[in-house]
Protein backbone atom coordinates (compact mmCIF):
# COMPACT_ATOMS: atom_id res chain seq x y z
CA UNK A 1 0.00 0.00 0.00
CA UNK A 2 1.48 3.33 -0.83
CA UNK A 3 3.05 5.39 2.28
CA UNK A 4 3.10 9.08 1.90
CA UNK A 5 2.08 12.13 3.43
CA UNK A 6 2.08 14.20 0.01
CA UNK A 7 0.00 13.32 -2.78
CA UNK A 8 0.56 14.58 -6.72
CA UNK A 9 -3.12 13.26 -7.74
CA UNK A 10 -3.57 13.33 -11.69
CA UNK A 11 -6.48 12.52 -13.36
CA UNK A 12 -5.97 12.83 -17.00
CA UNK A 13 -4.58 10.82 -19.75
CA UNK A 14 -1.63 10.19 -21.50
CA UNK A 15 -2.05 13.46 -23.63
CA UNK A 16 -1.84 16.29 -20.86
CA UNK A 17 1.12 14.15 -18.47
CA UNK A 18 2.82 16.96 -19.33
CA UNK A 19 1.46 19.15 -17.01
CA UNK A 20 2.60 16.50 -14.17
CA UNK A 21 6.33 15.40 -15.66
CA UNK A 22 7.18 18.85 -15.16
CA UNK A 23 6.78 18.67 -11.36
CA UNK A 24 8.01 15.80 -10.55
CA UNK A 25 11.93 16.30 -10.64
CA UNK A 26 10.45 19.26 -7.56
CA UNK A 27 8.05 16.27 -6.25
CA UNK A 28 11.14 14.39 -5.63
CA UNK A 29 12.72 17.17 -4.09
CA UNK A 30 9.77 17.35 -1.66
CA UNK A 31 9.66 13.75 -0.78
CA UNK A 32 13.28 13.70 0.97
CA UNK A 33 11.16 16.17 3.49
CA UNK A 34 7.93 14.51 2.94
CA UNK A 35 6.73 10.86 1.96
CA UNK A 36 5.25 11.69 -1.90
CA UNK A 37 3.27 9.30 -4.11
CA UNK A 38 1.67 9.82 -7.25
CA UNK A 39 -2.52 9.10 -7.95
CA UNK A 40 -3.63 8.54 -10.95
CA UNK A 41 -6.69 7.54 -12.40
CA UNK A 42 -5.80 6.58 -16.31
CA UNK A 43 -3.77 3.10 -16.32
CA UNK A 44 -2.12 4.01 -19.28
CA UNK A 45 -1.30 7.66 -17.81
CA UNK A 46 -0.04 5.94 -14.67
CA UNK A 47 2.30 3.66 -16.42
CA UNK A 48 3.85 6.26 -18.47
CA UNK A 49 4.58 8.43 -15.13
CA UNK A 50 6.29 5.04 -13.59
CA UNK A 51 8.34 5.65 -16.25
CA UNK A 52 9.41 9.27 -15.32
CA UNK A 53 10.38 8.68 -11.55
CA UNK A 54 11.04 6.65 -8.79
CA UNK A 55 8.51 7.95 -7.05
CA UNK A 56 5.62 5.40 -6.09
CA UNK A 57 2.60 5.75 -8.49
CA UNK A 58 -0.34 4.13 -7.79
CA UNK A 59 -3.42 3.83 -9.70
CA UNK A 60 -7.07 4.26 -8.81
CA UNK A 61 -9.10 4.19 -11.65
CA UNK A 62 -12.75 3.98 -10.28
CA UNK A 63 -14.20 6.17 -7.81
CA UNK A 64 -14.76 3.51 -5.10
CA UNK A 65 -10.84 2.44 -5.59
CA UNK A 66 -9.80 5.98 -5.16
CA UNK A 67 -12.04 6.68 -2.06
CA UNK A 68 -10.30 3.31 -0.54
CA UNK A 69 -7.34 4.39 -0.85
CA UNK A 70 -7.45 7.75 0.28
CA UNK A 71 -8.74 6.51 3.78
CA UNK A 72 -5.80 4.01 4.01
CA UNK A 73 -3.01 6.57 2.77
CA UNK A 74 -4.91 9.57 4.98
CA UNK A 75 -3.06 12.28 2.86
CA UNK A 76 -1.72 15.46 4.62
CA UNK A 77 -1.87 17.21 1.40
CA UNK A 78 -3.09 16.73 -2.56
CA UNK A 79 -1.55 18.72 -4.81
CA UNK A 80 -3.32 19.26 -8.14
CA UNK A 81 -1.68 20.69 -11.29
CA UNK A 82 -4.84 21.38 -13.74
CA UNK A 83 -8.57 21.80 -12.88
CA UNK A 84 -9.64 18.08 -14.38
CA UNK A 85 -13.49 17.34 -13.78
CA UNK A 86 -12.29 14.21 -12.00
CA UNK A 87 -10.17 16.54 -9.75
CA UNK A 88 -13.96 17.36 -7.65
CA UNK A 89 -13.99 13.19 -7.00
CA UNK A 90 -10.74 13.96 -5.31
CA UNK A 91 -11.67 16.58 -3.11
CA UNK A 92 -14.44 15.29 -1.58
CA UNK A 93 -11.92 13.79 0.68
CA UNK A 94 -12.32 15.67 3.94
CA UNK A 95 -9.20 14.96 6.26
CA UNK A 96 -6.08 16.55 3.40
CA UNK A 97 -5.47 19.89 2.43
CA UNK A 98 -6.06 20.44 -1.57
CA UNK A 99 -3.89 22.94 -2.83
CA UNK A 100 -3.73 23.61 -6.92
CA UNK A 101 0.45 24.18 -8.04
CA UNK A 102 -0.90 24.72 -11.75
CA UNK A 103 1.27 23.50 -14.68
CA UNK A 104 2.64 26.75 -15.79
CA UNK A 105 2.19 30.41 -15.02
CA UNK A 106 0.21 32.54 -18.79
CA UNK A 107 -1.82 35.07 -18.70
CA UNK A 108 -4.58 32.58 -20.70
CA UNK A 109 -8.03 33.33 -19.89
CA UNK A 110 -7.92 29.76 -18.26
CA UNK A 111 -5.90 30.62 -15.58
CA UNK A 112 -8.44 32.69 -13.71
CA UNK A 113 -10.87 30.25 -13.21
CA UNK A 114 -13.88 29.35 -10.38
CA UNK A 115 -12.74 26.58 -9.80
CA UNK A 116 -9.52 27.90 -7.92
CA UNK A 117 -12.51 27.82 -4.94
CA UNK A 118 -12.60 24.76 -4.40
CA UNK A 119 -9.11 24.20 -3.52
CA UNK A 120 -7.62 25.15 0.23
CA UNK A 121 -4.62 27.30 -1.15
CA UNK A 122 -3.64 27.77 -4.57
CA UNK A 123 0.03 28.64 -5.46
CA UNK A 124 0.89 31.30 -7.70
CA UNK A 125 3.74 32.74 -9.09
CA UNK A 126 3.72 36.61 -8.04
CA UNK A 127 1.59 39.29 -8.32
CA UNK A 128 0.12 39.18 -11.53
CA UNK A 129 -0.96 35.95 -11.03
CA UNK A 130 -2.85 37.68 -7.63
CA UNK A 131 -4.25 40.61 -9.77
CA UNK A 132 -5.17 38.10 -12.54
CA UNK A 133 -7.57 36.29 -10.16
CA UNK A 134 -8.95 39.53 -8.11
CA UNK A 135 -9.76 40.98 -11.70
CA UNK A 136 -11.35 38.18 -13.30
CA UNK A 137 -13.17 36.28 -10.43
CA UNK A 138 -15.79 37.58 -7.94
CA UNK A 139 -15.91 37.03 -4.22
CA UNK A 140 -12.50 35.57 -4.10
CA UNK A 141 -10.93 34.76 -0.93
CA UNK A 142 -7.52 35.94 -1.71
CA UNK A 143 -5.60 34.58 1.39
CA UNK A 144 -6.28 31.43 -0.01
CA UNK A 145 -3.58 32.61 -2.58
CA UNK A 146 -0.43 31.49 -1.93
CA UNK A 147 2.74 33.07 -3.94
CA UNK A 148 5.25 30.28 -4.62
CA UNK A 149 7.15 31.35 -7.66
CA UNK A 150 8.16 28.83 -10.79
CA UNK A 151 9.98 25.76 -8.88
CA UNK A 152 9.67 23.90 -12.01
CA UNK A 153 12.69 26.56 -13.57
CA UNK A 154 14.67 26.20 -11.43
CA UNK A 155 16.07 22.87 -12.04
CA UNK A 156 19.41 22.30 -13.97
CA UNK A 157 18.26 20.18 -17.42
CA UNK A 158 20.75 18.69 -19.81
CA UNK A 159 20.95 20.67 -23.04
CA UNK A 160 19.16 19.29 -25.60
CA UNK A 161 20.41 21.60 -28.50
CA UNK A 162 24.18 21.23 -30.12
CA UNK A 163 26.88 23.90 -29.65
CA UNK A 164 26.74 26.30 -32.37
CA UNK A 165 28.51 29.24 -33.45
CA UNK A 166 25.33 30.48 -34.80
CA UNK A 167 22.80 32.97 -33.34
CA UNK A 168 19.70 30.57 -32.08
CA UNK A 169 16.44 31.70 -32.58
CA UNK A 170 13.56 29.70 -30.81
CA UNK A 171 9.61 29.42 -32.13
CA UNK A 172 7.70 27.93 -29.55
CA UNK A 173 4.13 28.11 -30.19
CA UNK A 174 1.23 26.41 -28.36
CA UNK A 175 -1.74 24.49 -28.78
CA UNK A 176 -5.37 25.63 -29.94
CA UNK A 177 -6.70 25.19 -26.38
CA UNK A 178 -9.93 23.58 -25.61
CA UNK A 179 -12.30 26.64 -26.69
CA UNK A 180 -12.12 29.77 -28.96
CA UNK A 181 -11.75 31.91 -25.94
CA UNK A 182 -8.75 29.99 -25.02
CA UNK A 183 -7.07 29.92 -28.47
CA UNK A 184 -3.99 31.57 -28.32
CA UNK A 185 -2.22 29.08 -31.00
CA UNK A 186 -0.04 30.78 -34.08
CA UNK A 187 0.86 27.87 -35.75
CA UNK A 188 -2.52 28.32 -38.31
CA UNK A 189 -2.07 31.58 -39.00
CA UNK A 190 1.40 32.80 -39.22
CA UNK A 191 3.40 29.85 -37.99
CA UNK A 192 4.90 29.06 -41.71
CA UNK A 193 5.48 32.88 -41.67
CA UNK A 194 7.52 33.18 -38.82
CA UNK A 195 9.64 29.98 -40.17
CA UNK A 196 10.12 31.91 -43.12
CA UNK A 197 11.29 35.12 -41.77
CA UNK A 198 13.59 33.49 -38.79
CA UNK A 199 15.00 31.29 -41.66
CA UNK A 200 16.09 34.43 -43.41
CA UNK A 201 17.91 36.05 -40.82
CA UNK A 202 21.55 35.88 -41.55
CA UNK A 203 23.76 33.31 -39.17
CA UNK A 204 20.74 31.73 -37.53
CA UNK A 205 19.61 28.80 -36.66
CA UNK A 206 16.18 27.88 -36.03
CA UNK A 207 14.66 25.46 -33.38
CA UNK A 208 11.05 24.49 -34.06
CA UNK A 209 9.70 23.84 -30.02
CA UNK A 210 5.39 23.16 -30.64
CA UNK A 211 3.48 22.53 -27.43
CA UNK A 212 3.25 18.83 -27.27
CA UNK A 213 -0.58 19.37 -28.24
CA UNK A 214 0.50 20.71 -31.29
CA UNK A 215 2.12 17.69 -32.24
CA UNK A 216 -0.63 15.28 -31.59
CA UNK A 217 -3.81 18.36 -32.89
CA UNK A 218 -6.60 17.09 -34.80
CA UNK A 219 -7.61 20.36 -35.99
CA UNK A 220 -7.08 20.24 -39.64
CA UNK A 221 -5.76 23.89 -39.91
CA UNK A 222 -3.27 23.35 -36.58
CA UNK A 223 -1.92 20.28 -38.59
CA UNK A 224 -1.68 21.77 -41.59
CA UNK A 225 0.52 23.99 -40.23
CA UNK A 226 2.50 22.19 -38.28
CA UNK A 227 3.09 20.00 -41.20
CA UNK A 228 4.02 23.14 -43.08
CA UNK A 229 6.27 24.32 -40.97
CA UNK A 230 7.88 20.75 -40.89
CA UNK A 231 8.37 20.98 -44.55
CA UNK A 232 10.26 24.41 -44.52
CA UNK A 233 12.94 23.11 -41.66
CA UNK A 234 13.51 20.21 -43.71
CA UNK A 235 13.99 22.18 -47.03
CA UNK A 236 16.56 24.95 -44.72
CA UNK A 237 18.04 21.78 -43.30
CA UNK A 238 18.74 20.31 -46.57
CA UNK A 239 20.03 23.32 -48.14
CA UNK A 240 22.33 24.33 -45.33
CA UNK A 241 23.26 21.63 -43.02
CA UNK A 242 25.57 23.32 -41.10
CA UNK A 243 23.18 25.22 -39.99
CA UNK A 244 21.74 23.17 -37.80
CA UNK A 245 17.74 24.00 -38.05
CA UNK A 246 15.76 21.67 -36.28
CA UNK A 247 12.22 20.83 -35.19
CA UNK A 248 12.41 19.18 -31.82
CA UNK A 249 8.89 17.97 -30.85
CA UNK A 250 9.85 15.75 -27.30
CA UNK A 251 11.29 16.82 -24.59
CA UNK A 252 11.55 19.39 -22.29
CA UNK A 253 11.32 22.75 -23.85
CA UNK A 254 13.23 24.32 -20.51
CA UNK A 255 16.24 22.19 -21.93
CA UNK A 256 16.39 24.47 -25.19
CA UNK A 257 15.93 27.78 -23.89
CA UNK A 258 19.57 28.23 -22.28
CA UNK A 259 20.98 27.65 -25.67
CA UNK A 260 18.87 30.35 -27.58
CA UNK A 261 19.17 34.02 -28.06
CA UNK A 262 15.64 35.10 -28.80
CA UNK A 263 12.25 33.54 -29.35
CA UNK A 264 9.22 33.38 -30.90
CA UNK A 265 6.46 32.62 -28.70
CA UNK A 266 2.46 32.92 -27.97
CA UNK A 267 0.72 33.85 -25.36
CA UNK A 268 1.49 30.84 -23.09
CA UNK A 269 3.77 30.03 -20.25
CA UNK A 270 6.41 29.37 -22.45
CA UNK A 271 6.70 33.29 -22.59
CA UNK A 272 7.14 34.06 -18.59
CA UNK A 273 9.45 31.13 -18.66
CA UNK A 274 11.77 32.86 -20.82
CA UNK A 275 11.21 35.72 -18.79
CA UNK A 276 11.95 34.14 -15.61
CA UNK A 277 15.06 32.15 -17.36
CA UNK A 278 16.03 34.59 -19.75
CA UNK A 279 15.58 37.94 -18.94
CA UNK A 280 18.19 39.31 -20.68
CA UNK A 281 17.06 38.15 -24.17
CA UNK A 282 14.42 39.56 -26.48
CA UNK A 283 10.91 37.95 -26.85
CA UNK A 284 8.58 38.25 -29.49
CA UNK A 285 4.68 37.42 -28.61
CA UNK A 286 2.32 36.69 -31.46
CA UNK A 287 -1.46 38.37 -31.90
CA UNK A 288 -3.65 36.17 -32.82
CA UNK A 289 -6.72 38.21 -32.24
CA UNK A 290 -5.44 41.48 -33.77
CA UNK A 291 -6.08 43.38 -30.49
CA UNK A 292 -3.05 45.05 -29.77
CA UNK A 293 -4.63 47.26 -26.77
CA UNK A 294 -6.36 44.00 -25.21
CA UNK A 295 -2.93 42.18 -25.25
CA UNK A 296 -1.42 45.00 -23.31
CA UNK A 297 -4.28 44.87 -20.93
CA UNK A 298 -4.36 41.17 -20.13
CA UNK A 299 -0.59 40.13 -21.69
CA UNK A 300 1.48 42.04 -19.21
CA UNK A 301 4.32 40.58 -21.05
CA UNK A 302 3.66 41.92 -24.28
CA UNK A 303 4.24 45.40 -22.62
CA UNK A 304 8.55 44.10 -22.99
CA UNK A 305 8.28 42.54 -26.07
CA UNK A 306 7.79 42.95 -29.79
CA UNK A 307 4.21 42.02 -30.58
CA UNK A 308 3.58 39.83 -34.38
CA UNK A 309 0.70 39.75 -36.36
CA UNK A 310 -0.16 38.73 -39.28
CA UNK A 311 0.45 42.16 -40.51
CA UNK A 312 3.82 42.53 -38.55
CA UNK A 313 5.16 39.23 -39.38
CA UNK A 314 6.30 40.57 -42.83
CA UNK A 315 9.04 42.84 -41.40
CA UNK A 316 10.06 39.93 -38.58
CA UNK A 317 12.95 39.24 -40.88
CA UNK A 318 14.50 42.93 -39.98
CA UNK A 319 12.95 43.03 -36.54
CA UNK A 320 14.99 39.96 -35.51
CA UNK A 321 17.81 41.06 -37.09
CA UNK A 322 17.95 44.41 -35.27
CA UNK A 323 17.01 42.98 -31.94
CA UNK A 324 19.85 40.12 -31.85
CA UNK A 325 21.93 43.47 -32.69
CA UNK A 326 20.47 45.63 -30.10
CA UNK A 327 18.13 44.29 -27.83
CA UNK A 328 15.75 47.72 -26.73
CA UNK A 329 13.36 45.55 -24.10
CA UNK A 330 15.75 44.61 -21.55
CA UNK A 331 15.11 46.68 -18.74
CA UNK A 332 11.85 46.64 -19.32
CA UNK A 333 11.83 42.96 -19.41
CA UNK A 334 13.86 43.11 -15.73
CA UNK A 335 10.87 45.41 -13.96
CA UNK A 336 8.09 42.59 -15.84
CA UNK A 337 10.01 39.96 -14.36
CA UNK A 338 9.38 41.19 -10.99
CA UNK A 339 5.87 41.94 -11.89
CA UNK A 340 5.00 37.88 -12.63
CA UNK A 341 7.63 36.23 -9.70
CA UNK A 342 8.29 39.10 -7.47
CA UNK A 343 12.28 39.21 -6.19
CA UNK A 344 12.50 35.79 -6.31
CA UNK A 345 15.99 34.17 -8.13
CA UNK A 346 16.66 30.52 -9.42
CA UNK A 347 16.43 28.77 -6.99
CA UNK A 348 14.38 30.45 -4.70
CA UNK A 349 10.97 29.39 -5.83
CA UNK A 350 11.64 25.41 -5.00
CA UNK A 351 12.22 26.86 -1.23
CA UNK A 352 9.13 28.22 -1.08
CA UNK A 353 7.11 25.74 -2.74
CA UNK A 354 8.45 23.19 -0.30
CA UNK A 355 8.45 25.37 3.04
CA UNK A 356 5.04 26.14 1.87
CA UNK A 357 3.93 22.69 1.25
CA UNK A 358 5.66 21.81 4.56
CA UNK A 359 3.80 24.16 6.50
CA UNK A 360 0.03 23.03 5.39
CA UNK A 361 0.87 19.23 6.29
CA UNK A 362 1.78 20.82 9.92
CA UNK A 363 -1.72 23.17 9.48
CA UNK A 364 -3.55 20.32 8.26
CA UNK A 365 -2.28 18.35 11.58
CA UNK A 366 -2.94 20.64 13.88
CA UNK A 367 -6.47 21.10 12.36
CA UNK A 368 -7.38 17.25 12.99
CA UNK A 369 -5.91 17.63 16.45
CA UNK A 370 -8.11 20.62 17.59
CA UNK A 371 -11.11 18.65 15.77
CA UNK A 372 -10.52 15.53 17.57
CA UNK A 373 -10.28 17.33 20.60
CA UNK A 374 -13.55 19.08 20.34
CA UNK A 375 -15.19 16.11 19.05
CA UNK A 376 -13.91 14.15 22.06
CA UNK A 377 -15.03 17.14 24.61
CA UNK A 378 -18.68 17.24 22.72
CA UNK A 379 -19.27 13.14 23.60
Amino acid sequence: MLDASILAYFADDTTRTYQLVQWLPVLELLHEQHPVGVVARDAEAAELLRTRTNLPVELAASFPELTELYAAVDPKVVLYVNNSMLNFQSLLHGRALHVHVNHGESDKQSMASNNAKAYDRVFVAGEAAVQRYVAELLELDTSRLVRTGRPQLDLRREALLEPTDRRTVLYAPTWEGDAEYNDYTSVDTIGPDVVRAALAVPDVRLVYKPHPKVVTSTTPAVREGHRAILALLDEAARSEPAAGHVAILAGDILAVMPDCDAMVTDVSSVGLDWLYLRTERPIFITDRHHDAERLRQEVPVSRCADVIDDVDVLTLTGLLAARLDHDEHHLARVAMRHHYFDDLQVGDSTVRFLDAVGELAARRDALLGETDLGAAITA
